[in-house]
């Protein structure tokens, strides 16, 4: 069972590298598209970036489900999960 504190702050850290934000930038409810200007490039770089380090594949259609940084880890975290499984 993956700890969803430790996918935050994984996650986190993987936003701030393609944002360029710093990591106090990015709160669990920040919003990445208004307020740390992700675009639609960015946002295909972190979810790659997300896939290969927890070895999961991201569905096309799931990606504009992620607003903020807790989407991404409820998504995560519900992938690995049902990975274990």
């Amino acid at each position: 069972m993956v700890d969803k504190k430790v996918l935050e702050d994984e996650i986190r850290e993987i936003i701030s590298d393609v944002s360029g934000y710093d990591l106090e930038d990015i709160k669990p409810e920040t919003n990445l598209i208004n307020e740390l200007e992700i675009d639609s490039i960015k946002a295909i770089e972190i979810t790659v970036a997300i896939e290969k380090k927890y070895k999961i594949s991201v569905r096309d259609e799931d990606v504009p489900k992620i607003v903020t940084l807790n989407d991404a880890v409820e998504l995560v975290h519900g992938m690995l999960n049902h990975k274990e499984n």
